[in-house]
């Protein structure tokens, strides 16, 4: 399956910012969620709109996206 780097991308973030948040607690770790929430908002959304616009079903589209971004290809 062909993804676009925009999906990589933005799922990338999403993960980034979900890490931030290892070991933070009160308000840094409530600052830190909204950050990881917009971005993962942000990244389901971009896979939606590229599903519809491909005709590909969005949860092989999503599978795909996380499977490059966390478990690369050693090739890639």
């Amino acid at each position: 399956m062909d993804i676009p780097d925009r999906l990589i991308s933005l799922q990338q973030n999403a993960d980034a910012e979900r890490a931030k948040l290892s070991g933070l607690i009160g308000d840094e770790w409530e600052a830190q969620w909204k950050h990881w929430y917009e971005a993962a908002v942000e990244s389901q959304a971009a896979l939606t709109v590229h599903a519809q616009e491909t005709d590909t079903p969005r949860g092989k589209l999503e599978a795909a996206v996380k499977k490059a971004v966390r478990h690369p290809d050693p090739g890639d």
